[in-house]
Parts: C-alpha cells; sequence; structure tokens
C-alpha cells in the first residue's frame, strides 16, 4: 500500500517487480551518469577557451557514436529479460479468470466447480475501521502464496486493465478477447489495485484487492465456498 508521501515504488511483492525495481534503478543510474557527463562537458565549453580544430577528430566522432550503442545495449539487455520472464507461464498451480464489467470485477476459480463471485467496492458508508476508501471489496481474490498463479483477463461491455502495481501486473481486458498472465506472491498479505483503463464514469470505483494466503488457510476457504 502506498503511503500519501512516498517517492518510489511499493514494496514488491512479487519476484516480477523485483526485478521491475532493480532495472528502474539501473537506468536511473545510466541517466544520471549521461547527464552529469552533457552538464561537465557543457559547463568545461563555457569556461575554458577552446584552443584545437575538432572538425578532423575521427577518434572522437568514433567515441561518441559508439558509446550511445554501448549505453542502448547496457539498457535494452535486462529490459528484453525481464520480458521474456514476465511472458513465461509454466504450469501454474491455479488457474483464474477475471471478467470486467461496468464497474466490477467477476472471478471464476476455474480449477474448482462452482467458485465464481463479483467483486464490488465497499461504499463509503459501510467501511469498517481500518479498510481503505475506494480500495475495499466485498469479496476479495484470495491466492495462496508462493505459487505461480495464472489469471485470465477479459471484460463483459467495454475495455478494462487488471492492475495490481505491488505484483508488477497490469494487463487489459478486452471483450471478446482473452489475454493472461501470471505472477508468484512472495509473502502473505494483502495488495491493492483498480481498473489502470477509463471504462466510463464509475471508472475509478472498480478497485482489486488480492489477498495472498498460506495454502492451508486457502485449502479450507476454497472448499468453504464450494460447498
Amino acid at each position: 500500500m502506498a503511503n500519501p508521501s512516498q517517492m518510489g515504488f511499493q514494496d514488491a511483492s512479487s519476484p516480477i517487480m523485483e526485478e521491475l525495481v532493480e532495472f528502474h534503478d539501473h537506468a536511473l543510474m545510466v541517466a544520471l551518469a549521461i547527464c552529469s557527463l552533457v552538464l561537465y562537458l557543457l559547463a568545461l565549453m563555457l569556461m575554458e577557451k577552446l584552443l584545437s580544430n575538432t572538425v578532423d577528430a575521427q577518434e572522437v566522432k568514433l567515441i561518441w557514436t559508439i558509446l550511445p550503442a554501448i549505453v542502448l545495449i547496457l539498457l535494452a539487455l535486462p529490459s528484453l529479460q525481464i520480458l521474456y520472464m514476465m511472458d513465461e507461464l509454466d504450469e501454474p498451480d491455479l488457474t483464474l479468470k477475471a471478467i470486467g464489467h461496468q464497474w466490477y470485477w467477476t472471478y471464476e476459480y476455474t480449477d474448482f466447480k462452482d467458485l465464481t463471485f463479483d467483486s464490488y467496492m465497499v461504499p463509503t458508508t459501510e467501511l469498517s475501521p481500518g479498510h481503505f476508501r475506494l480500495l475495499e471489496v466485498d469479496h476479495r481474490l484470495v491466492i495462496p502464496m508462493e505459487s505461480p498463479i495464472r489469471i485470465i483477463i477479459t471484460a463483459d461491455d467495454v475495455l478494462h486493465s487488471w492492475a495490481i502495481p505491488t505484483l508488477g501486473v497490469k494487463t487489459d481486458a478486452i471483450p471478446g478477447r482473452l489475454n493472461q498472465t501470471s505472477f508468484i506472491t512472495t509473502r502473505p498479505g494483502i495488495f491493492y489495485g483498480q481498473c489502470s483503463e477509463i471504462c466510463g464514469a464509475n471508472h475509478s470505483f472498480m478497485p482489486i484487492v488480492v489477498e495472498s494466503t498460506p495454502l492451508t488457510y486457502f485449502e479450507n476457504w476454497s472448499s468453504m465456498l464450494s460447498s
């Protein structure tokens, strides 16, 4: 959960989000090095008197051509690695289906029989103490932690987007099309997200809440709802 004065990312709760945060820091350091070099050269040109003619300086031209290519490679390689990691989907332990509506979500546990429910935002007047306004729902998406989860995402009416920042997940929900993504939660907790695609008048009022629990708790919860 983000704090009002927070400047950085939320605490990562999945391996993919940890990689994304690490790549963000890596890219910022590269950008800082480039800006520092450019500022140094600008200051040097303003304060020093130019004594040499650089029109035919082939070595300098070679350096300022090769150096940006090296910088782009340093940014592209880890970026491509993360993209491939985000697309990997190898034998998930649990498959879910999320269907976006105006303006609520429907969840189906496809590995269980008759385990389907709608998830609506809890109105402000009905919030319990400690719950967050505009972020709490009446039915949370409960998943087992440290288990590969595949979620199939679609929509029933207009474009939506299923996004959980702390898990590094953001996938569009498109009517007539099935998109899928996967994630693993590394710790128990409650993770909040929202629809990230403008979908109508009440776009701001269809939050997403994922509750990561130990496997034994998830088994008891699923058996209770299925019965």
